[in-house]
C-alpha cells in the first residue's frame, strides 16, 4: 500500500494578515507537520490548488519557505486564486506544458497520478475553471501512456455539481468534456478535487470523486445559497489517499482538533 497526502485551498496571505481571523500559513504548517508525523511513509504530497489567496509574490514566497524542509516530493497545482506568472517566478523549476500550463504526472507503483491545471485567468467571473483543448489533449496522452496502471486525476475544480449554488456557479465550466475523456480512457479509478472547502463524495460518469476540506477556513453547510465567499471556522483538514492492490481508499483527517487519546472500549 502507498499513501498520498493531499492539501487543497491553502490560501496563504502575507505575513500578519488573516482570513476570518485564521492564519492560513500557521494552519498549513500545523497540518503538514501532522501529516508527516503520522504518515512519514507517504510517497508524495499533492497541493491541489489555491496555494495563495491573492497570487501575490510574498504569498508564494511563504509557501516555498513552508515546503523547504518537506522530505517528500511535492506536486504543486493551481486553483482559481492563483496566477501562473507569480507562481512560476517563485517555483521556476516546476514541471509544465509547453503552453505554460502547470500539468504533470507521477507514477507510484501500479498507479499514475495526473495533476491538471483548471485555472482560467480569463474567466469573466474570475474564479470558474476551464480546460482548454491543449490541456485536454495532454490529458489524453498521459491516460494512454498509463498502460496497466490505474489513474487518479487531480483537478482543483470538481467535475461535479455539489449543491452549493455559489460554488457550482464558479465551477469547472466544461466538466462534460473532462468526464467524457476520463470515461473513454477506462483506467481512471478516482478523481480528487478541492475548491469547495468541504468534505464531499460524489461520482462523475461513474468515477468516484473526493473533494477535500481546506486546512484553514471551510464552507458552511449552506446548500442553495448563491454566495461563493461564505466561510466558517471549522477544523482544518488534509486528505489521505491510499493506493492498494484492491483499489483506492480515501480518508479525510481533521488535524486542528484538541489532542485526544484513543481508548479501547470493552
Amino acid at each position: 500500500m502507498q499513501k498520498v497526502i493531499v492539501f487543497t485551498d491553502i490560501h496563504l496571505v502575507p505575513e500578519g494578515q488573516t482570513i476570518i481571523g485564521l492564519d492560513p500559513c500557521a494552519r498549513f504548517v500545523q497540518g503538514l507537520a501532522h501529516a508527516l508525523d503520522n504518515h512519514p511513509d507517504a510517497a508524495r504530497v499533492v497541493l491541489c490548488g489555491d496555494l495563495t489567496h491573492n497570487a501575490a509574490p510574498p504569498e508564494y514566497a511563504r509557501l516555498r519557505a513552508a515546503l523547504d524542509t518537506c522530505p517528500l516530493p511535492v506536486s504543486l497545482m493551481l486553483g482559481n486564486h492563483d496566477r501562473r506568472a507569480p507562481f512560476l517566478a517563485a517555483f521556476p523549476d516546476v514541471e509544465r506544458m509547453e503552453t505554460g500550463h502547470i500539468q504533470h504526472h507521477a507514477d507510484i507503483g501500479g498507479y499514475r497520478l495526473i495533476c491538471l491545471d483548471t485555472l482560467n485567468e480569463e474567466a469573466e467571473d474570475t474564479h470558474s475553471g476551464w480546460l482548454c483543448p491543449a490541456r485536454l489533449d495532454w490529458l489524453d496522452e498521459r491516460l494512454a501512456e498509463a498502460g496497466d496502471r490505474q489513474v487518479i486525476v487531480f483537478a482543483h475544480h470538481p467535475p461535479i455539481e455539489t449543491g452549493f449554488k455559489g460554488m457550482d456557479w464558479i465551477g469547472l465550466k466544461n466538466r462534460a468534456a473532462l468526464i467524457a475523456r476520463l470515461r473513454a480512457a477506462g483506467n481512471v479509478a478516482q478523481i480528487v478535487s478541492g475548491h469547495i472547502h468541504r468534505t464531499i463524495q460524489g461520482s462523475a460518469g461513474g468515477i468516484p470523486v473526493a473533494i477535500f476540506k481546506s486546512p484553514c477556513h471551510q464552507m458552511p453547510m449552506a446548500l442553495g445559497y448563491q454566495d461563493p465567499s461564505l466561510s466558517i471556522d471549522e477544523p482544518g483538514a488534509y486528505g489521505l489517499v491510499l493506493l492498494t492492490d484492491d483499489g483506492v481508499i480515501v480518508h479525510s483527517e481533521d488535524f486542528s482538533l484538541p489532542p485526544r487519546n484513543a481508548q479501547i472500549y470493552a
